[in-house]
């Protein structure tokens, strides 16, 4: 039966950033749908780690920065040790600045390229190599933006970054394929979460973004549940290098 190919019982999925919004959003769509959890979090993610658990499944805290890319080894030595394998990565940890390009400072670039594209590449690296020593292939999870088809205003470095995203899961999935290891990105649109506190709060800026999307709404959190089992899942085994955009129809307007 199709319904089986969803099923993630037995897999183990590492997620960063899951303590709130739509990282927590996937980690428990992936545990609902049978994966034990690794959260990696600046701090502890009580919230996300009881959900998890009241479905009965594992949960196992990994506290990094992951604007220090020197932090991976020891990200991915913690939760091979925690639960003994890795299934699927799903790369959500992202950070955003914004200010006029024209005053934007170096500072503000580094940080958030580092943590939004050199950390995403360089944890699936170390990931794929864990994959590629089990034999078993897995799936790695991008989290891309509508900023990897658009340039976006006030926003030079996260633009940049999200557009990297892009490029290293096709990039990813090329070289990588062959080790049975599929790599994907989600593209959210406008969700209602942190990072868009400030956009919603500007009445006009919000009703400016509302009128495009076909769907009438922000996203939820929620929204995110259903492609990240799908790309985690044996159900998206042929699909690979690819982005799919969650966004109620905005990149069609």
């Amino acid at each position: 039966m199709i319904l089986n190919a969803f099923d993630l019982t037995g897999k183990v999925a590492l997620v960063t950033g899951c303590n709130t919004g739509l990282g927590q959003a996937m980690a428990l769509g992936l545990a609902e749908a049978g994966c034990d959890i690794i959260g990696v979090n600046r701090s502890a993610a009580p919230e996300t780690q009881a959900q998890v658990t009241a479905l009965g499944r594992r949960y196992c805290h990994v506290e990094a920065d992951l604007i220090n890319s020197a932090n991976v080894p020891q990200v991915v030595e913690q939760a091979v040790a925690a639960f003994g394998r890795l299934d699927i990565l799903v790369n959500n940890a992202g950070i955003i600045r914004r200010n006029d390009a024209l005053n934007f400072s170096e500072q503000d670039w580094d940080d958030v390229m580092n943590i939004n594209s050199k950390t995403v590449f360089f944890l699936s690296q170390a990931v794929a190599r864990q994959f590629i020593r089990q034999g078993q292939g897995g799936k790695i999870i991008n989290i891309a933006s509508m900023l990897s088809y658009q340039g976006g205003i006030r926003v030079p470095s996260y633009t940049a970054s999200k557009s990297a995203v892009m490029g290293l899961t096709r990039l990813m999935a090329n070289e990588w394929a062959q080790h049975h290891i599929n790599v994907n990105a989600i593209a959210p649109g406008y969700m209602a979460t942190n990072n868009t506190e400030p956009l919603r709060n500007d009445e006009s800026r919000s009703l400016e973004i509302l009128g495009r999307i076909p769907a009438e709404r922000w996203g939820t959190p929620e929204d995110m549940k259903g492609p990240v089992v799908f790309l985690a899942s044996s159900a998206a085994d042929y699909v690979n290098g690819y982005t799919i955009a969650v966004d109620g129809g905005w990149l069609a307007r």
